[in-house]
This record gives structure tokens, C-alpha cells and sequence, in this order.
């Protein structure tokens, strides 16, 4: 099956404007640009045909364009990742058998987080969407708490039945526990890792159903497939010692950084 990445991005984010083109520093003090990072790490994921940014904004593209990545523009009207994903395949000039949606707020998401998500929507026929789920240790768990607390959003969390088809994701932190966890410690809460493998029917009708009160509540565009009953296929990985975190807010910066370092990135 052929497989393209697309890495929307936009200028104007709600909660943290030009964020795309923010600047985090690796290992070697070197900074390079949040969108960048995005795209180094695209480039690594095995067996995909090709990889574009999707922006409707001349300074992403030109930043993108200035490291080599290839972009797409799609209109300033797409409303979330998923409608500038479908307005992107519409722009291309070559069809695809999955899309992955890689969000340009995602620089640490390991290769095989993608290669699996890849894997699991192509032995699932019957399912839509794939998207990948990553176990939580205690300091990821704590990590969400403490966001919550403070009044910040921080990473989506997401529940699955027991064929891995989604059951809901929401910003905030379910299951409830109630119990405290060591920093090393498995929980039973679930990060939603910020990933989509698309059939690209499905992403193409996805622009054609009205945004419901899930998706306006949560503000998590996955939603509207369960709000419309597709089935969305949860893929858990293996984080294999690493950590995961998006960039959602100003003060996840040094928070990447210095994942970045304890990894060894440049």
C-alpha cells in the first residue's frame, strides 16, 4: 500500500500563535524550528512514498521550503488537521492508499510510532481511522495532572474497548484512578499520541459533517468520526524508554528541550 505524510501547519493557533516556527534546541544548542523537527522526524519513518507540508501561510512555507521540504497550500478555512490533511490530497497531483496525518506540534514521535499505526489500519479493513495510543508511566500521568491543576491543557488521553476501537479521548485525564503512581509506574491511563492513519475516503467525507458538540466541547477533531460512527482503531506502542510530549503551550518549550537532550537529539 502506498503511504504519504502530511504535516499541516498554521500560523494562527488560538493558544500559541506561530507556534510552527518556534525554535527548540537539542544536544548541540542548535536551534531549529518546531516544523523542522516535525519534518526530521517524517524522514526517518520507513516505507513511506512521499512527505509534504500543508500550510496556508507564506512564512511557514517559505521556512519549510528553506530546510527542502515539499508543501502543499490548502486554504485558511480548514478548521483543524484533519480538514487541511483532505484539502491537501485534493491539491495533489498522485493518489495514496493510507494518509498520515504527522501534526506539526509532534517532533518527538518515534519513527515506529507511524510504521505501527501504518500496520494496524492495514490489517484492520473494517476500521476508518488508526491512531496510536501510548500506556502512560507515573510521570507522564503526574505531568497531565499537574497541567489540569494549573489550568493548562496538556496531552489528550483516550479510552478503548476491547477491540481497540475508540470509545472517546478528552483533554482531560480518564480513566479516573484516584490513586497516585511512581514516576516509573505503569498506569491504566492511556496518551493519546497526536497521529492519524486515514483511509482516504473517509478523510475526504470527513469535511462534509458538521462539527457536533463533542468536537466543539473537547476541541479534538477525531471526534467527529465517532460522532459520526466510524470506527476509529486505537494502535498502542511501545514508547521503547522514550518520551512523548506535544507542544501545545508556550511553557511545553523547555519542557521539549529538554527531552530533546535526555534523548541525545541534536
Amino acid at each position: 500500500m502506498s503511504v504519504l505524510i502530511v504535516i499541516p501547519a498554521r500560523y494562527a493557533s488560538t493558544r500559541y500563535p506561530g507556534k510552527p516556527l518556534v525554535d527548540l534546541r537539542g544536544t548541540d544548542g542548535v536551534a531549529k524550528s518546531l516544523i523542522r523537527r516535525s519534518w526530521d522526524a517524517a524522514m526517518q519513518v520507513d516505507g513511506v512514498d512521499r512527505v509534504v507540508v500543508a500550510t496556508d501561510d507564506d512564512r511557514i512555507k517559505q521556512a519549510a521550503e528553506a530546510f527542502g521540504a515539499e508543501v502543499v497550500m490548502t486554504p485558511e478555512a480548514c478548521r483543524n488537521g484533519t480538514e487541511r490533511c483532505a484539502a491537501a490530497i485534493d491539491a495533489m497531483d498522485e493518489s495514496y492508499d493510507i494518509v498520515v496525518n504527522l501534526q506539526g506540534d509532534a517532533p518527538l514521535t518515534p519513527a515506529w510510532f507511524i510504521s505501527d499505526l501504518v500496520a494496524g489500519i492495514q490489517a484492520r479493513p473494517d476500521v476508518d481511522v488508526a491512531t496510536p495510543v501510548l500506556r502512560t508511566e507515573g510521570r507522564a500521568l503526574n505531568g497531565f495532572l499537574d497541567d489540569r491543576r494549573a489550568g493548562r491543557v496538556g496531552g489528550t488521553t483516550a479510552v478503548f474497548g476491547a477491540s481497540m476501537n475508540a470509545l472517546y479521548f478528552s483533554k482531560e485525564v480518564i480513566p479516573y484512578t484516584g490513586q497516585t503512581f511512581a514516576d516509573d509506574a505503569d498506569t491504566p491511563v492511556f496518551h493519546h499520541v497526536g497521529v492519524y492513519a486515514y483511509r482516504p475516503d473517509a478523510l475526504r467525507a470527513y469535511g462534509t459533517w458538521p462539527i457536533g458538540p463533542l468536537e466543539t466541547l473537547e476541541g479534538l477533531e477525531q471526534l467527529r468520526f465517532l460522532e459520526q460512527a466510524r470506527s476509529v482503531l486505537c494502535v498502542e506502542v511501545d514508547a521503547k524508554g522514550r518520551q512523548f510530549w506535544e507542544l501545545n503551550n508556550p511553557e511545553d518549550v523547555p519542557r521539549i528541550e529538554a527531552m530533546l537532550k535526555e534523548m541525545g537529539a541534536d
